[in-house]
């Protein structure tokens, strides 16, 4: 029994010990934020788009050809992440081949129906075939900060008439389902 003592008292002492109320600590822990670092400069995917539109009595094939365009400045987010700005070409061509219009559009060919800060960290988005409208094409145009393109976007309107003659004006009815990505529309029941 002498030698069982000992081993009973330790016993009642571990087992006082363990029931005895935990301190609690306001400590939080958590990773240590680390800012993203700026990568090699993002850009948008090349994309080409050719719609057959029938238009003052005839067949006409209207190509958006967006492509970045290495050539034009360099556009930063906050976090510093460089962006490569785009270049879009409108070619409107007749059922036989021959070009009707071709232009190459740049965020400079719609800087002054923007506000800032777009002129200086924005991007051309894109530029899509929407109707005839009124005897003229029209396009939507959008001009995007380029790390929030479906959420921060100025969009415009773009009209060219039979005699080639453009026409740029801010949209405020614009529809936003043509710029949404395919993800977008799985969240849609």
């Amino acid at each position: 029994m002498k030698r069982l003592l000992p081993f009973i008292l330790v016993l009642g002492l571990l087992s006082l010990g363990a029931c005895k109320e935990k301190k609690q600590s306001a400590d939080i822990i958590t990773t240590k934020y680390i800012p993203k670092q700026p990568q090699a400069p993002i850009a948008m995917p090349a994309d080409r788009q050719t719609t057959q539109v029938k238009w003052q009595g005839a067949m006409y094939a209207v190509t958006v050809d967006r492509m970045p365009a290495d050539s034009l400045s360099m556009v930063k987010d906050d976090s510093g992440q460089e962006y490569i700005d785009n270049q879009i070409e409108v070619t409107i061509a007749r059922h036989d081949g021959s070009v009707f219009f071709r232009r190459m559009f740049t965020k400079a060919s719609f800087v002054s129906y923007v506000d800032a800060p777009f002129p200086k960290s924005g991007i051309l988005a894109g530029i899509r075939y929407d109707e005839v409208d009124d005897g003229k094409l029209e396009f939507s145009v959008v001009v995007a900060l380029p790390d929030a393109v479906d959420d921060v976007f100025i969009p415009l309107e773009m009209t060219i008439d039979r005699q080639g003659v453009i026409q740029i004006s801010r949209d405020d009815d614009m529809d936003m389902l043509d710029y949404q990505s395919d993800d977008d529309d799985s969240d849609e029941a």
